[in-house]
């Protein structure tokens, strides 16, 4: 897996920020995590003669909070991120998630956002702030990223038939910016517009211990960089209860962009795509989740190979939380022009903060000259 984030020290802010979501911002609510400390102990229960030091070391430490006393008022103390990982070595890094709501209606959804930067031993970047802003009221919905990556993959060519053999050793820097802007037409209804940037910087062969054919197998344009830019359409159902731990609910996101000359872009395509999810607890408790989400990505036109659909990609993204399609599989393993995917799972809660999850995929490669109707 690409992105190894310790996601204990993320699950420490956002599990008690996610609780925060569905209760009132109440004094003694349970929506910050603080470590608890004894009381401190009255003079007289100061060791009798002991050195002063000693009675200074024996006193209490002070609470560490990693959120604040008001759970709508958003935190920024930074997690630390350490990790290894085969192509980066060695990586260190920090994340902050602060979670915040705007008025004080509790019905409305917290937003929240979360930035996240590390450097690797192996000289490899990642820089990514995401965000889920639900207004007063929810009147207003806007979702999106501003990311840079500088990472290296292995790459193994289009289409379903590609070899482990095959794999070429790449790497190249990527800008992303990716904005959603929907309005509220019903309640859990948003329409709208979505504008999504990348700028892929020069495609470099790391080294020759690998096949090489499927990076010669690029064109001098995508080896050399390009830009994308595309604007369409965009619609979204979120019903869920909690937007960073959902229990019960459903969400729709569907969009199309229409990628061309005219906005700066040096290929010309259009996406269509839709993500749907389902959760509902099983058993009578929200101790047992089932959830189930459905993918498509469907394009027309001349599509880089870093925009095509990918078994194993991540999303990125505030709204798909850089979820991996088919995981377990190595990151865009497969790419084509169309892809359908199914995933499905059972989260068991299992004790303190440990869930387990009990996982099934499908998916469904469309062969790459295969083409959908053309809306533009």
């Amino acid at each position: 897996m690409r992105f190894l984030y310790p996601l204990l020290a993320l699950s420490t802010l956002a599990a008690s920020t996610a609780q925060a979501q569905s209760v009132a911002a109440t004094p003694d609510s349970a929506a910050s995590l603080v470590a608890l400390a004894p009381t401190a102990p009255e003079q007289d229960e100061v060791s009798v003669g002991a050195p002063v030091g000693l009675n200074r070391a024996l006193a209490p430490v002070a609470p560490i909070k990693l959120t604040p006393d008001d759970p709508d008022k958003p935190s920024f103390i930074p997690v630390p991120i350490a990790f290894y990982q085969q192509e980066t070595g060695f990586a260190g890094g920090a994340a902050i998630l602060p979670v915040w709501r705007f008025g004080d209606d509790t019905t409305v959804r917290k937003s929240n956002a979360r930035l996240i930067a590390w450097i690797s031993q192996k000289k490899q970047t990642t820089v990514q702030l995401t965000h889920t802003i639900f207004t007063k009221e929810e009147k207003f919905f806007f979702s999106g990223e501003l990311s840079y990556y500088d990472l290296a993959f292995n790459y193994y060519g289009i289409g379903n038939d590609t070899r482990k053999s095959n794999e070429s050793h790449i790497q190249y820097p990527l800008w992303v910016f990716d904005e959603k802007a929907l309005i509220k037409v019903v309640p859990n209804l948003f329409v709208g517009v979505r504008y999504r940037f990348t700028n892929l910087g020069e495609v470099k062969l790391k080294d020759n211990e690998g096949n090489t054919a499927p990076y010669y197998a690029l064109t001098s344009k995508e080896r050399n960089g390009y830009t994308t830019s595309g604007v369409g359409p965009a619609l979204l159902y979120d019903g869920r209860d909690n937007v960073l731990a959902t229990y019960r609910g459903s969400f729709v996101d569907a969009h199309m962009l229409f990628n061309g000359g005219g906005l700066g872009s040096d290929y010309k395509f259009t996406r269509y795509m839709v993500d749907a999810r389902h959760f509902i607890p099983l058993f009578g408790s929200n101790n047992s989740i089932l959830a189930a989400q459905f993918l498509g990505q469907y394009h027309t036109g001349r599509v880089p190979f870093r925009e095509l659909g990918g078994m194993g990609a991540t999303l990125g993204g505030s709204l798909y939380n850089n979820a991996y399609l088919m995981r377990g599989i190595y990151e865009a393993r497969f790419r084509d022009r169309q892809f359908s995917t199914f995933q499905a799972e059972l989260r068991q809660k299992l004790f303190w903060r440990f869930d387990g999850a009990l996982f099934g995929p499908w998916a469904k490669w469309h062969p790459a000259s295969a083409t959908i109707p053309s809306m533009t």
